[in-house]
């Protein structure tokens, strides 16, 4: 691989040309639920951005609506810019949602831009992303994720064991929508897994603290490792609370939805959480995960992707110190359908393809048209 043009030449002479937004809304191979939602499909938007002959792809999991504030509000920005330049792009953008407030539709808009900017600089260059960052390490740590709370003994025994056989050292399931079934629901799972295998639950809210800290007990009782929104990500009270008094051998995570860094700065100080959660879709794509890594790198705290695993996987192993990575049932079956990569997973991590620019993934046109909305 190697530089069509001179950097020079390259940094003076690319202009973004065009961007382009679809919209697909992918039902779920059943029905399912967590400790505060249901649904039965999932809307994902797709940015696509020109320059220079070559496509950047990024891509969110949002609203329709936020299809619509891209080709309305943001694309301006965007089009015509030099894609050398994407701190400056990226702050002009936030500069221009000032008044919708820096989080929600607004922000999940931002992070796919960005994410598609880093694709298409890495792709002019002809690298993959991780190598045009700088790696330090050379796979990203997976754990499974879902053991939704309407699944069937069967179902979630089987799901949780599936991951497992592919090597992973953890996986997760939901808990919360019927508090009394829980301590059941966890002893059934972990009878399915090897003694080795962390177990993590993740109530997504669903408890108030004084629920959450007694199913803390129970859990640490059955090797559960990890208690993920055990009350509101909003409570930060709570969950110092329960950090400071859930048992020491379950870490509390938090913070897939925070969107801007001071966000996550307050679940740092005062320490409300053992492990934080970011997720490049929503908190400002590669350039934001990145940001927020680094912190934790520096304050020695656990730093965990959410979700959407192709779109984490280069910023990820650029990071000096990265936890583990969530590999989403829902997201992992769309990512599957919707691009074409060359990843592979091996011994419970995930390996980019080293000849591949860019993110390397590619999207496959002919086969998303029946799901789009637009």
């Amino acid at each position: 691989m190697g530089f069509s043009l001179a950097t020079t030449e390259i940094a003076e002479t690319i202009q973004i040309g065009g961007l382009t937004v679809t919209t697909c809304s992918v039902p779920t191979d059943g029905p399912e639920s967590d400790g505060t939602l249901t649904w039965n499909c999932t809307t994902i938007v797709l940015v696509e951005i020109e320059a220079g002959g070559q496509y950047g792809l990024g891509y969110t999991y949002a609203s329709e609506a936020t299809a619509t504030y891209i080709v309305k509000e943001l694309q301006k920005h965007v089009v015509g810019k030099n894609i050398f330049h994407i701190p400056a792009i990226i702050a002009g953008l936030k500069a221009g949602i000032r008044n919708q407030g820096m989080s929600g539709i607004a922000m999940m808009a931002i992070s796919a831009i960005d994410i598609a900017l880093w694709d298409l600089k890495a792709k002019i260059f002809g690298q993959p992303l991780f190598r045009l960052l700088g790696a330090r390490s050379e796979g990203m740590p997976l754990y499974g994720s879902g053991g939704f709370t309407n699944y069937s003994t069967e179902q979630l025994q089987g799901q949780l064991a599936s991951w497992e056989e592919k090597g992973m050292k953890a996986v997760k399931m939901k808990i919360g929508r019927e508090p009394k079934k829980d301590p059941e629901r966890v002893k059934v799972a972990r009878t399915a897994l090897c003694s080795k295998t962390d177990l993590y639950v993740d109530a997504n809210g669903a408890y108030n603290v004084k629920e959450a800290l007694s199913m803390a007990e129970k859990f640490a009782g059955q090797q559960v490792t990890w208690f993920e929104e055990p009350v509101s990500s909003d409570n930060l009270e709570g969950l110092r609370y329960l950090r400071d008094r859930a048992p020491a051998s379950i870490q509390i995570a938090a913070g897939e939805y925070g969107y801007i860094p001071q966000y996550f700065q307050h679940m740092i100080f005062p320490r409300a959480i053992d492990v934080l959660q970011a997720d490049a879709t929503r908190c400002g794509g590669i350039s934001g995960f990145l940001d927020i890594g680094t912190t934790c790198a520096t304050l020695e705290i656990p730093f965990s992707s959410h979700c959407a695993p192709l779109a984490h996987l280069h910023a990820a192993l650029a990071l000096p110190e990265f936890y583990i990575a969530e590999y989403f049932h829902d997201h992992t079956r769309i990512e599957k359908i919707f691009f074409e990569s060359a990843a592979t997973i091996e011994k419970g991590y995930m390996f980019p393809d080293e000849q591949s620019p860019g993110l390397g993934i590619e999207l496959k046109h002919k086969d998303i048209e029946k799901y789009k909305l637009r």
